[in-house]
């Protein structure tokens, strides 16, 4: 018999030490990496640092102190004293990491792996890709065999424990009972349209658009390749040149810095004229915890669960934590908002006092040559801006008079520079104008149907108000640098059939299965799963019906893995397997075992009936159930005997 075991005293072997510490750090690689690089690197040193100072001996408790405030230190210095998703993962990652510094016994260790495993739960509040449920599921099932070895351990059965090929096979098995379960409950398990509590915040922003636009500080969103949208069309597709994602629409200039007025947001969408042509398609939004979208200028409405503000910006009713589909369709404008309000106008002709001298004469001195001709001013700067500037990321950050040191000064710069300074030099001149900032161009997956919009794809241009045909997009950027807005660096790798151009394909490949993810697992909501069984005929399963279905499939799928697994049992055991065709022997004269009756009381009930074959039977079943039950030494003749033996 083993004996037992005092778990908080018994330490750890070296092997089974190596289990453990392999489940915990499998559980913090997925959350890791969706922290900020440099304090996931910090978390990472420490694990390392405690694991190796408590190798031999329990790591003195004011060394653990030390190293634990020095741990929060670094999470609360990276992420500010604002509490959030990011912020709580991290400070769990941070107490998962100095663990392992007092781990010495089979107790330590086995809370080490339970710790360990809220790892890759936490990692999911950050990001729900199929690589970061690859990791969880690795992390799960390597503490799975850290916790069956600590549990041959607490057995003292380490010397004839399973090697780890056959610990292995019995952890699939135990897999294998919980995946249909769990398959069933992904699949039919009713689920609530709308959440019971809402995902907290963020401490740290995601890069993304947002209501406020200061020049020259898009540099890490233009260096982004990380989708932020996929875009598939219905019919007719628009032309790069018209591929304009947009997002929010800036009024407010304080010298510096472009804003968003809130209040116009509740207002009604502004009165717009649309051409006959209407591009219809479904976007995959990644997610931003903002509000914003972005659509084609122009939507035609809001989709159920967003609303158009006045200047048809698309906002959502909740933030944006995961991702999200939307059905639209958009129309190019003919005439948008042809008679601005004096309220309005005034807002689209203000600046600050004291800001761009320079550019206010310029713009006085072209308004008087021009007279009352608006759309002249316009050609005419952009005429100038496309031969004497350049585009550029290499630009200082712009000072007090930002317009005048972009216009004369440096005359180079990417998009915020060139849509900031031309609508100060429209205002200047009397032209009501605003920036607008969205998304340009998307790339053609090659494997899919459907466009790639990538962060990088970051874009501001500007709208000016003419007489009888109101907002007009005017992009002074493309009027410099055409290629940066439809012609992008993507597309003409793609065309090329070098290294550079199988890259690309491989970028494709792996977008288009990432595509399939987010169909197949994080686009499967609340409507998706009351419509499973449409093409059975059924237009729409109510909760009661997911319920039942569900526990259909629950119960059927036990049964299954109940009836395999008996039946590996008696294939696996020869004695076991020979001991029930002796049973079946015995049930075709209506003497058979029944499954709750021990082995020696059938065969002395069989002997009541028929003493003759309880002659044989009951030593036969003693022997049976010494060898399998009492741990009695082998008996080599038995096997033979059970399959001679006959009624």
């Amino acid at each position: 018999m083993a004996r037992p075991i005092d778990l908080a005293t018994a330490r750890l072997d070296p092997r089974s030490r190596l289990w453990v510490l392999a489940s915990a750090g499998l559980g913090l690689l997925p959350l890791l990496l969706q922290l900020p690089g440099t304090l996931a690197l910090g978390i990472a040193t420490t694990a390392v640092l405690a694991t190796a100072l408590s190798w031999r001996r329990p790591m003195p408790a004011a060394l653990r102190l030390l190293l634990a405030l020095l741990v929060l230190a670094a999470v609360f210095s990276q992420m500010g004293m604002r509490f959030g998703r990011d912020t709580g993962c991290a400070l769990l990652a941070a107490m998962i990491a100095i663990k392992p510094s007092e781990t010495n016994t089979l107790r330590d260790a086995r809370s080490l792996v339970g710790f360990a495993l809220f790892a890759p739960f936490a990692a999911f509040l950050l990001d729900q890709g199929p690589t970061t449920m690859a990791l969880g599921l690795l992390a799960v099932l390597c503490a799975l065999v850290a916790l069956q070895r600590l549990a041959d351990v607490e057995g003292d059965a380490l010397q004839g424990a399973a090697s780890p090929g056959r610990t292995l096979v019995g952890v699939g098995k135990l897999v294998a009972i919980g995946l249909p379960l769990a398959l069933a409950a992904f699949w039919l398990f009713p689920r609530l349209g709308t959440p019971l509590w809402g995902v907290p915040e963020r401490a740290l922003s995601r890069p993304g658009l947002s209501g406020d636009m200061t020049p020259g500080e898009w540099l890490d969103l233009l260096a982004d390749d990380r989708p932020a949208l996929r875009a598939q069309f219905f019919g007719p597709e628009p032309t790069q040149q018209a591929m304009y994602w947009r997002g929010p629409v800036l009024w407010d200039f304080d010298g510096r810095s472009w804003t968003q007025p809130d209040w116009l947001r509740r207002l009604p969408a502004a009165p717009a004229t649309r051409s006959a042509l209407t591009w219809d398609y479904q976007i995959e939004f990644e997610p931003t915890d903002r509000r914003q979208l972005v659509a084609l200028d122009l939507p035609n409405a809001a989709p159920e669960g967003t609303q158009l503000s006045f200047d048809y910006g698309l906002y959502a009713d909740r933030p944006l934590n995961a991702l999200t589909r939307w059905r639209l369709q958009s129309s190019p404008p003919t005439a948008f908002d042809p008679q601005l309000q004096d309220t309005l106008r005034q807002r689209a002709l203000q600046l600050p006092t004291g800001y761009n001298p320079r550019t206010l004469a310029l713009a006085a001195q072209w308004r008087q040559e021009a007279g009352s001709d608006d759309a002249a001013i316009v050609q005419r700067a952009l005429g100038w801006i496309g031969a004497e500037f350049a585009y550029t990321l290499d630009t200082p950050l712009p000072g007090r008079h930002s317009a005048d040191e972009f216009l004369f000064d440096e005359r180079k710069g990417f998009c915020q520079h060139f849509s900031s300074a031309f609508v100060v030099l429209m205002r200047a001149a009397g032209i009501p104008s605003r920036v607008v900032t969205g998304y340009a161009g998307g790339i053609r997956n090659r494997f899919g149907d459907y466009y790639v919009v990538r962060q990088m794809d970051a874009h501001a241009w500007t709208e000016v108000w003419l007489p009888q045909r109101g907002w007009v997009r005017v992009d002074p950027t493309a009027a410099v640098a055409p290629e940066r807005i439809f012609d992008t660096i993507e597309d003409r790798l793609a065309a090329g059939d070098g290294v550079l151009g199988r890259w690309t394909n491989v970028g494709d490949l792996s977008d288009w299965l990432r595509r399939g993810w987010n169909d197949l697992v994080l686009g499967f909501d609340a409507n998706r799963q009351q419509r499973l069984l449409q093409p059975f005929g059924v237009d729409q399963l109510q909760s009661r019906q997911l319920a039942v279905l569900f526990g259909l499939v629950a119960v059927l799928s036990l049964l299954v893995t109940g009836w395999l697994l008996a039946r590996g049992e008696r294939e696996r055991d020869p004695l076991l397997r020979a001991w029930h065709r002796l049973g079946a022997r015995y049930a075709r004269l209506a003497l058979g075992r029944e499954p709750h009756e021990p082995a020696i009381a059938w065969a002395e009930r069989v002997a009541a009936h028929r003493p003759q074959a309880g002659v044989g039977l009951i030593p036969l079943s003693r022997r049976f159930a010494d060898s399998r039950y009492a741990g009695s030494a082998a008996d080599p003749a038995l096997l033979e005997e059970l399959r001679r033996h006959r009624p």
